[in-house]
């Protein structure tokens, strides 16, 4: 049986659950774009393809293999996107909460399920049809849960909402010890670089007490500064609009000493080193290009 553990971003990892590039399947249609950064990508011709995509998600691998943390990989379903594990579902303290994701994704929770075989039944939580939330949009910092949401009336006309007030609601009363604190994200569906898709993708914890943060990416400049008050404005690493579109926020913690960063993240990973990170550089350029990087391939079941 597997003994889930994850109160942080940045302890250390024993297990984790790495998605795969294998059988991708063609380049998605512009009608299937999931995201404007994927739509971009479509219609210049620059969409990323299979080889590639599985040649940085085996250097991820590698690292793993390195820190010796067990790997999981999702069975493999034929021409189909598996890349994402983050959202389709997450781990809070003991419990395995499977997300409710775009319908035609439940495919993915199906690929795991031996993983999930292996959890005390009672430990796995599902949540009503209404309730939304994906795994990007939750940030586990000790007593606290940080999510990210989109607040507005127009939720359901945007494919980037991800994450509803009811999803918000739903982890308040499962975890009513916890500091629950929501961020209201900024939304497009046609530029990448004013989209938030998860919270992720402007603020991630790295270490002990840092963080990376874009201000951009929240809607309400007062939920951005309870962040600077808690983590404290010297702590925070902040990035540029540019920085975000290429996912600077997305990176993957190990452990308190140990980020794995995109090689091509120059700034961030000089600012992480001389804050006495060990920083695993890998290439992950390619995969970034469907907005997602290194913190969304991963599902972390067990941290110290």
């Amino acid at each position: 049986m597997l003994k889930l553990n994850v109160n942080n971003e940045s302890s250390r990892l024993r297990a984790v659950v790495l998605g795969t590039a294998n059988s991708i399947g063609p380049t998605p249609t512009v009608e299937e774009a999931y995201d404007p950064k994927s739509l971009e990508h479509i219609l210049a011709g620059t969409y990323p393809v299979e080889s590639d995509m599985i040649k940085e998600m085996d250097a991820f691998n590698k690292v793993f293999e390195k820190y010796d943390v067990q790997v999981f990989r999702p069975n493999l379903i034929e021409n189909y996107n598996q890349i994402f594990t983050r959202d389709i579902g997450f781990v809070i303290e003991d419990k395995f909460i499977k997300a409710n994701i775009l319908p035609d994704r439940d495919r993915e929770l199906d690929a795991i399920q031996y993983v999930l075989d292996q959890i005390n039944p009672s430990d796995i939580i599902s949540a009503p049809e209404e309730v939304h939330f994906e795994g990007g949009d939750v940030m586990l910092w000790n007593d606290y849960v940080l999510i990210g949401t989109y607040k507005r009336p127009d939720y359901k006309n945007y494919i980037t909402a991800r994450t509803n007030q009811l999803g918000v609601d739903f982890i308040k009363e499962l975890f009513p010890n916890k500091t629950v604190l929501s961020f209201d994200l900024v939304k497009s569906k046609t530029e990448p670089r004013d989209n938030a898709l998860h919270l992720d993708c402007c603020f991630q914890p790295v270490g002990n007490d840092k963080g990376i943060i874009y201000k951009g990416g929240f809607y309400d400049e007062k939920e951005y500064y309870s962040l600077v008050e808690l983590f404290g404005k010297d702590n925070l690493f902040h990035i540029e609009r540019e920085e975000m579109y290429h996912m600077f926020s997305n990176v993957f913690s190990i452990s308190p000493e140990v980020v794995v960063s995109e090689r091509n993240f120059t700034r961030l990973n000089n600012w992480l080193r001389e804050n006495n990170f060990v920083v695993e550089e890998i290439p992950y350029a390619e995969i970034a290009k469907q907005e997602g990087l290194l913190r969304c391939s991963t599902l972390p079941l067990i941290r110290d």
